[in-house]
């Protein structure tokens, strides 16, 4: 977001991060007073009338009302070279705003690209053995040199080694921070950070200065779960935040794969259990696209022979590109007026969780466009 951009609007959004307000309370919030700028200026005790609002965060919301907080972050975030996209910003990853509770606030290093929703992550273990570092930069240029962006986080092992396999096939990848956006964790991958910037991106939700404290991580996992189509599990014990990361993807109705490897490693026992649960067992890249185009050819995306998708501009009949039964139920609810993805949500009678998923396919595959506000249209 440019400077200016930044509206009342923005300063709030800025000023709700910072206060730590979560996806629940929000929704509670923006019910009750209908937009982020009108939450300020309130009571405490207008505040705590919502669900989850309690003394502190109340305490929280009024310390950062006058918006000098959010100008200062500003300013540090202009004097670092640091964009900040927030919600409602047109440029905010479509993928990303899809998922149950997207950032409220996203500063990046670097641009997102039309081209970043053909993301996979690659996460594992911050101590894998020599083969997995292996499996994991291997993968990673395979899937770069085939023009997709790999999303990971930055940490020691497996993510360091994925993205330095994308760097090498001068390729696009993305490091999703547990820390603000100016405070490099681990401080060795700081040369790293500085090569990622270059030519993929560096985001976080976090303001400015946070630390990397162990509560953040979770928090990470699921923005890069759902900046990805799917992610990739490349050794993970069977308490790993990479099967964190893996459960956040089945959730947000993204595909997972899991890499096999020595029985008598304590760093495979994570992704064996995914295999056993049904992830797809990966031995090689094309276990990735061969999955990914198998549903672009039927009920998700197109792709050419690269596997790179790409959106279409005529409807399914045209295409000749069946539509499941949910998928049909959708599309039929949807014309050339834009409609809101709540109501699809409470007209087609499915899970919120389900809906969002399906709109992701529908608009990669060209049916569909997004509008701001989470407004859909037939194309």
């Amino acid at each position: 977001m440019s400077e200016e951009k930044y509206s009342e609007q923005c300063m709030a959004w800025i000023s709700l991060n910072m206060a730590g307000i979560g996806s629940s309370r929000l929704k509670g919030l923006l019910q009750f007073f209908g937009s982020p700028d009108n939450i300020f200026g309130k009571s405490a005790g207008e505040l705590k009338k919502v669900e989850g609002i309690g003394d502190e965060i109340a305490r929280k919301i009024l310390s950062l009302a006058d918006g000098k907080a959010a100008r200062r972050e500003l300013e540090r975030a202009k004097n670092s070279n640091i964009q900040v996209f927030t919600l409602d910003d047109e440029d905010y990853p479509f993928l990303l705003k899809q998922i149950y509770d997207p950032p409220i606030v996203l500063y990046a290093k670097g641009k997102f690209l039309v081209s970043d929703k053909n993301s996979i992550g690659i996460v594992g273990s911050r101590r894998p053995s020599i083969q997995g570092r292996l499996n994991a930069e291997k993968l990673a240029l395979e899937l770069a040199s085939r023009g997709w962006t790999v999303v990971s986080g930055m940490a020691r092992g497996v993510d360091t080694a994925a993205h330095r396999g994308v760097l090498k096939a001068k390729g696009r990848t993305i490091a999703v921070l547990g820390s603000g956006l100016n405070v490099v964790y681990p401080p060795e991958n700081k040369g790293l950070m500085l090569d990622i910037e270059r030519d993929g991106m560096v985001i976080s939700e976090f303001p400015l200065g946070t630390l990397p404290d162990r509560e953040n991580f979770p928090r990470r996992n699921r923005v890069i779960s759902g900046l990805s189509l799917g992610i990739v599990v490349v050794e993970a014990a069977e308490k790993s935040g990479a099967l964190i990361t893996a459960s956040f993807a089945l959730e947000q109705g993204r595909e997972v794969f899991a890499v096999p490897g020595n029985v008598n490693l304590p760093t495979t026992r994570g992704c064996h259990q995914l295999i056993k649960d049904g992830a797809k067992l990966v031995q090689g890249v094309e276990d990735i696209l061969e999955e990914l185009t198998t549903e672009c050819s039927g009920s998700m995306f197109q792709s050419d022979c690269s596997g790179r998708v790409h959106s279409a501009s005529s409807g399914p009949e045209e295409k000749n590109m069946p539509l499941s039964e949910e998928e049909a139920k959708v599309y039929k609810l949807m014309g050339r007026e834009p409609v809101h993805i709540d109501e699809l949500t409470d007209i087609s009678g499915m899970e919120s969780h389900k809906v969002g998923p399906i709109l992701i396919k529908m608009e990669i595959r060209g049916l569909i466009r997004q509008l701001p506000g989470k407004l859909f249209v037939r194309k």
